[in-house]
């Protein structure tokens, strides 16, 4: 998946889980959204960053490997929470 899609579907479930945050019954329900809104919102912005580096200084072969090295952390932590809310939903 490029990088450009894994910020794209950041930018997606961050809004899905802000606004199920502001339509929230429940303060337990709302702080639930938010943690989950925060998540996406943290990935997106690692990922923006990601993507930052790699236009500016992406030819550098000690800077590549550090971007790759970065985006394996990113993806390992997306599917931890992949995980999570699979066992969550009891799946």
């Amino acid at each position: 998946m490029s990088i450009q899609s894994q910020i794209a579907m950041c930018t997606e479930h961050y809004q899905k889980w802000k606004e199920q945050a502001l339509k929230a019954k429940t303060i337990e329900e709302g702080r639930k959204s938010l943690e989950k809104a925060f998540f996406w919102l943290e990935l997106q912005t690692a990922f923006l960053s990601l993507w930052s580096l790699e236009q500016a200084k992406g030819n550098d072969p000690v800077v590549k490997k550090r971007l790759i090295d970065a985006k394996t952390r990113l993806t390992k932590k997306l599917a931890d929470y992949a995980s999570e809310t699979l066992n969550e939903l009891g799946l």
